[in-house]
């Protein structure tokens, strides 16, 4: 087994390990646990929120029965470190949203603004129901009142990278997730 790199360096910023690969799947597998017992029957059409929840979403479905459907969107808030606090849609959903449940699948509720704006485009667009399943939520960074339905873990009000998650395009890959080191 690899051994883990306690510090990494992406662009000019140092990251240290924040939460192990192991921590992360086996919260991924309760998320996962808790909506096949949600969804039993139901047939939801799971929407992977890209480029940070592709991680997460692979990690996820690879845990959930073949027969759910998955397609992908892409919105965006961020640039670098900070929210730009406009939701921009860079790709849209594909798939028939009317009268189906939705769950929408995403790295991490940060501010909460953006979650809050694409579940009430798609409900105004006729989906039946909108959940949001997260790997990770800041819930001292809430800015408004949005609770995801699933989520992994509970963080602290830290910027991070790894898992999905970047720092201006670099650190997606790493199966760890660190934080910024100020």
């Amino acid at each position: 087994m690899a051994e883990i790199d306690k510090r990494i360096k992406l662009h000019d910023k140092t990251f240290e390990l924040y939460i192990p690969e192991e921590q992360i799947v086996a919260a991924i597998t309760e998320v996962a646990g808790e909506i096949r017992k949600d969804m039993e029957d139901m047939n939801p059409l799971f929407v992977g929120i890209l480029n940070g929840a592709y991680m997460f979403v692979a990690e996820l479905m690879s845990k959930l029965p073949p027969t759910c459907e998955l397609t992908f969107a892409a919105y965006s808030s961020y640039h670098g470190t900070k929210s730009a606090g406009i939701v921009q849609e860079l790709l849209p959903i594909r798939s028939n949203i009317k009268d189906r449940p939705i769950i929408l699948l995403e790295d991490i509720v940060d501010t909460g603004l953006t979650m809050q704006c694409v579940t009430k485009r798609l409900r105004d667009a006729g989906a039946k129901d909108v959940r949001v399943a997260t790997m990770l939520v800041k819930p001292d960074s809430l800015q408004c009142d949005f609770k995801p339905d699933y989520a992994g873990m509970e963080i602290d009000n830290e910027f991070i990278v790894g898992f999905g998650l970047d720092y201006d395009g670099l650190g997606r890959t790493s199966r760890n997730i660190y934080k910024i080191v100020e």
